[in-house]
């Protein structure tokens, strides 16, 4: 008989995730049960995150993060928006430290029901990114898909923040470019090993800017956290904005923005946004057989 855990079906600014509840577990959920999982239009995701018992001391939990397509994920902003809304409706705590594979996050659930996440610092160095090839400033790397005398994206800003990220600098509607045909080929370009985030950004003033992300191991999303924060520091970096800038989500507009600050004091980006907690059920995180509950509740918690 399968053996089931809990979990929950939200979104993060229209960032479709799956929380699984991995607590009290020794297994992970597998590369096949996310590919099953990713294939039923019922489940289909982004990104699963799985709750796991904390590892280091002072954390609350370690998180696992699975892309659509079965690779692990070093980061996902929104879906840890998602995480503190569960753990927060579960546990009626409202601050968290979580583990992952790209270091501890701590995040806070405010009153008006929006969560910051503190995503680190970024990380500027090609080598870090990383980057196959030396660049001293990765503000603007050499690398355009189009015509070599009239590219259709050119020059753009690269950075880690726990994943790799290419900006691209768009001075129209990032709607309007073709993301899913150049998603996949920069996305698995040879000058990013370990593949990378491509985000289409657009400024519209010295607050406030307009992202469209194809999103590694994903695909095109509703929405990345990690790559709203990309643009947003990318942006202060190449002095496009200033250091807090609300995010509009071109693929998701009608949910909100995302307010990203880079903060002067310690250089950490924090990220505030919503998460909305949409179904739940149990699901066997080794085949991704899943099914959903039948009385549910309305709220958050697994």
């Amino acid at each position: 008989m399968a053996d089931f855990v809990a979990f929950a079906r939200m979104n993060g600014l229209g960032n479709k995730i799956l929380v699984v509840d991995m607590r009290g577990r020794a297994d992970r959920v597998t590369p096949e049960a996310a590919i099953a999982l990713a294939a039923d239009a019922e489940t289909t995701f982004d990104q699963i995150m799985a709750i796991h018992d904390p590892k280091a001391d002072g954390t609350d939990a370690f998180i696992d993060i699975l892309n659509c397509d079965g690779s692990k994920a070093q980061a996902c902003g929104n879906g840890t928006r998602c995480v503190v809304q569960a753990l927060a409706a579960e546990t009626g705590k409202k601050a968290f430290a979580f583990q992952t594979v790209a270091g501890i996050l701590n995040a806070v659930e405010h009153e008006d029901g929006t969560i910051s996440v503190d995503m680190g610092r970024p990380v500027f160095e090609w080598d870090r990114i990383p980057l196959a090839e030396e660049f001293f400033d990765t503000r603007r790397i050499e690398l355009q898909i189009g015509p070599i005398d009239d590219p259709v994206l050119h020059s753009p800003s690269a950075m880690s923040m726990g994943n790799p990220h290419a900006v691209f600098w768009v001075d129209r509607d990032v709607m309007s470019y073709d993301l899913a045909r150049f998603g996949p080929l920069l996305e698995n370009h040879p000058i990013f090993p370990e593949r990378a985030n491509i985000t289409l950004a657009e400024v519209t003033s010295r607050s406030s800017m307009t992202t469209r992300t194809w999103e590694r191991g994903a695909g095109l999303t509703l929405a990345c956290g990690s790559a709203a924060c990309a643009a947003a520091v990318s942006a202060a970096r190449t002095g496009r904005t200033e250091r807090k800038v609300a995010v509009t989500v071109a693929s998701s507009p009608n949910r909100g923005t995302l307010d990203i600050e880079w903060r002067e004091s310690d250089d950490h980006v924090i990220m505030t946004g919503p998460a909305e907690w949409e179904w739940s059920g149990t699901v066997d995180p080794v085949t991704g057989t899943w099914r959903r509950d039948e009385a549910e509740s309305g709220a958050a918690a697994l």
